[in-house]
């Protein structure tokens, strides 16, 4: 039912020609918090603010936006993509223990930690140490940037997740509007 629901609020129609398959070691953020770096990213063209999420590698088939990848999931050494896969259970902060994933939905806000994180087809650098037998990688990614249109997220929007109520910019998205 969960990965119903997931591959429900995927929107193929927005970046269907962008879609592609990874297979390989890849990681994973959809339980994860992200914490701003004081620095900026830009997406497709605009500046957003940059967040970085320390998410569990894994490895298998995951899903990826080619565009943002340069058409290749191919990750330079000691590096991995963070993408999207269909998995329910994986290695969870902060135990890095594996435990079943819990959608919810949330509304972003201007209160710190209160906006989203996407970091979805991003780069990530691994970790030197394992962690509970986990390896972990830091990712960055844009706060409040839309993974469905990239473009930016008003306060006040309905954003999905797999985060912990009250993790800081949780790793998510948006849910999309009707007719985008």
């Amino acid at each position: 039912m969960k990965k119903l629901l997931l591959l429900a609020l995927l929107p193929f129609s927005a970046v269907a020609a962008d879609l592609m398959v990874c297979n390989g070691e890849f990681a994973l953020c959809a339980a994860s918090a992200s914490v701003p770096t004081g620095k900026t990213i830009r997406v497709d063209g605009k500046e957003f603010q940059e967040g970085m999420a320390v998410c569990p590698v894994l490895t298998g088939k995951a899903i990826a936006n080619g565009k943002l990848m340069n058409g290749s999931c191919k990750a330079p050494a000691g590096k991995v993509w963070s993408l999207f896969s269909t998995v329910t259970e994986y290695p969870q902060a902060p135990t890095w223990a594996v435990v079943s994933m819990t959608p919810r939905s949330f509304v972003t806000s201007t209160e710190p930690g209160g906006g989203m994180s996407n970091q979805w087809s991003f780069i990530c650098t691994k970790q030197a140490k394992k962690v509970n037998n986990v390896q972990l990688a830091n990712c960055l990614g844009p706060i409040n940037e839309s993974p469905w249109d990239n473009g930016h997220v008003a306060p006040g929007s309905t954003a999905f997740t797999a985060a912990p109520v009250g993790a800081a910019n949780p790793v998510g998205g948006v849910i999309p509007s009707k007719g985008k």
